[in-house]
């Protein structure tokens, strides 16, 4: 039976024993419910309401804090409304120009959702982590606030669905949304210290003869207290402002001291073994990484070619291979070279408008010689070019592909002059144009081994680089749709797996073996899905906390234009329900856009 099977059923017995109990009312007797069709259990506390008042306490800092929350909310509004505004508008333009792009696995419905198993582009066990602590703590800010501005939060709990994923505060939500709501005599966003102090006095006194004016008219009743629009707004910010901080401090702790502790091991991964090849009877497989040839480090693929042209046919060689994180050692014998082996570089590719284009090479032809040095591997490709100088002019003679058809010499090959161009780096050192193997895979015909070198050194360079570009709007987008695009389209989604063989722990994080892997997975998608949700959150669209903080300030506006408060309470969820079906039928266009425009084809 697979893994989906037992998971279904697991899931199928728990769908059916909360059923059950939820009909019978024992649920409902431990003060629990469900929500939504999974189901979700919400289960229900209210222990830990005191020490909710305990940390309201220092207010001042707290309505401080949620202040600067509104600020970056409106930023994160303008922001995200303009990112489905310009996709909107790219998918509109591409029906119009008749290229729909097919639908995909970034247009997938599965991965609109933030569902850790679900969004193919969120692993489980880090989603699951991240997820807890993005609600735990957007949920737990709201509670806070409440606290700060008096009003009543009924329980506290946690989301279950087989196992948590969330905790969740209740807020009384009529003092909270009630429908006598105050016209706002709060703060501008802008105020001074000094000037909020001033404000917090004035404001507890008002509370005060308001509560003492209800007490003389129901005397048996508690006071009733509603939010203020300016209350309501810090308690809706104080959730997306929490997850913003969260988010800063886990990926500066990620781009910072975390990064800074890993580097990079080897590019020598094994992508193929020749059966009956020296590796191949030696044990050694695909996936594994080659880090050290004896008592030799190995960098990359080229490392192990260098080598091999050290070592005598017959002679052992200990190979140290990692695999999950498990170096094992291999001794391989070198062979005898084979009889009409023929040796080379193959072209993976030519560089357009570089030399190697102007003299004639194509791809799939086979370089043999380059003057008087043969190309037995790209090692004596790499050793060659590195001691060429601009302008300098060698012959190359390489093995053409099956479907040639220019002029050949009598040994069936074909020779080529070659006039090198000033290298980009050095200008002094010659360049030809030319991309060595196919795909970035080079072949090692001695070992019978393939590798793929896939630039670990500069993959980690450029993530490290990422804090430095936020200055400008490239470094966002880039930070924004690292898992699901990355650097190319290959998305990152931390150090696991295949790409963890990459690198090494160094420094500080030597002791912790693979346990550096561990915190930077959590800080990476700690912090990556505390900022999605805040600026998801931050969407004018009722019901998320944008949506209700733009509507009170649209009614405030509204008010101060009309002065009176049954048109601005009017005009202003008019406005605001407008947004919120906009915004619906937007993430509704880009997931059914494609394949209407596929469709129409």
């Amino acid at each position: 039976m697979s893994g989906t099977s037992i998971a279904i059923g697991i899931f199928i017995l728990y769908w059916f024993l909360v059923s059950i109990l939820d009909r019978r009312g024992i649920l409902e007797k431990y003060n629990i419910s469900t929500f939504g069709p999974l189901p979700i259990l919400m289960i229900r506390t209210t222990k830990g309401l005191k020490l909710l008042d305990i940390l309201a306490r220092p207010k001042f800092y707290w309505r401080v804090f949620a202040n600067i929350g509104i600020w970056l909310m409106f930023v994160g509004m303008i922001a995200m409304f303009l990112v489905i505004a310009v996709s909107d508008f790219a998918l509109y333009t591409s029906f119009l120009n008749n290229n729909v792009p097919e639908p995909g696995k970034y247009n997938a419905p599965r991965n609109i959702l933030l569902i850790p198993g679900l969004n193919e582009f969120i692993p489980f066990t880090w989603g699951i982590i991240a997820l807890i602590v993005t609600l735990v703590v957007h949920e737990f800010s709201h509670a806070i606030l409440c606290r700060v501005e008096g009003i009543r939060v009924k329980s506290m709990g946690i989301l279950l669905a087989l196992v948590p994923i969330g905790g969740f505060a209740e807020p009384d939500e009529e003092q909270l949304f009630g429908k006598k709501e105050m016209v706002e005599t709060g703060l501008p966003l802008t105020a001074s210290i000094d000037e909020i102090k001033e404000w917090e006095r004035k404001e507890e006194e008002r509370k005060k003869e308001i509560h003492h004016k209800i007490n003389e008219q129901k005397p048996a009743q508690e006071p009733e207290i509603i939010a203020t629009r300016t209350q309501r707004s810090r308690i809706l910010a104080a959730g997306v402002m929490a997850n913003f901080c969260v988010a800063f401090i886990a990926l500066l702790l990620f781009f910072g001291p975390v990064l800074g502790a890993i580097a990079p091991l080897s590019d020598a991964m094994v992508l193929g073994v020749n059966e009956s090849s020296p590796a191949d009877l030696a044990g050694i497989r695909e996936d594994m990484v080659i880090i050290r040839i004896d008592d030799t480090d190995i960098t990359n693929a080229l490392d192990v070619l260098y080598y091999l042209d050290t070592v005598e046919p017959g002679e052992i060689m200990q190979i140290h291979a990692l695999e999950d994180g498990v170096v094992s050692v291999y001794e391989v014998e070198a062979p005898e070279p084979s009889e009409g082996q023929i040796n080379g570089v193959p072209v993976g590719g030519v560089v357009e408008g570089s030399p190697a284009e102007a003299a004639g090479f194509e791809e799939g032809m086979t370089m043999l010689r380059l003057d008087d040095t043969e190309m037995q591997n790209v090692a004596n490709f790499v050793s060659f070019m590195e001691n060429t100088q601009a302008n300098q002019t060698i012959r190359a003679e390489l093995l053409p592909p099956a479907n040639y058809t220019k002029a050949l010499t009598e040994n069936g090959t074909v020779v080529l002059d070659v006039k090198l161009a000033p290298h980009s780096i050095d200008s002094e050192r010659g360049f030809l144009g030319i991309m060595y193997g196919m795909n970035g895979i080079v072949e090692c015909p001695t070992l019978g081994i393939s590798f793929w070198m896939p630039q670990s050194k500069f993959y980690l360079e450029a993530l490290k680089q990422i804090p430095s570009l936020l200055t400008g709007l490239a470094g966002w987008l880039i930070l924004f749709g690292l898992p699901v695009y990355g650097f190319a389209g290959e998305g990152f989604r931390g150090f696991s797996g295949t790409i963890a063989q990459f690198y090494q722990p160094v420094g500080w994080a030597e002791p912790l073996g693979v346990g550096i892997f561990w915190i930077a997975n959590t800080l990476l998608w700690v912090g990556w899905l505390n900022f999605y949700v805040g600026l998801f959150n931050c969407l004018p669209a009722v019901p998320l906390d944008g949506g209700h903080v733009f509507k009170d300030y649209t009614y405030s506006l509204v008010y101060r234009i009309t002065g009176k408060d049954d048109v601005s309470a009017r005009v202003s969820n008019s406005i605001a329900a407008t947004f919120s079906m906009l915004i619906l039928f937007s993430f509704i266009f880009m997931i059914i856009g494609p394949f209407i425009g596929q469709w129409l084809k």
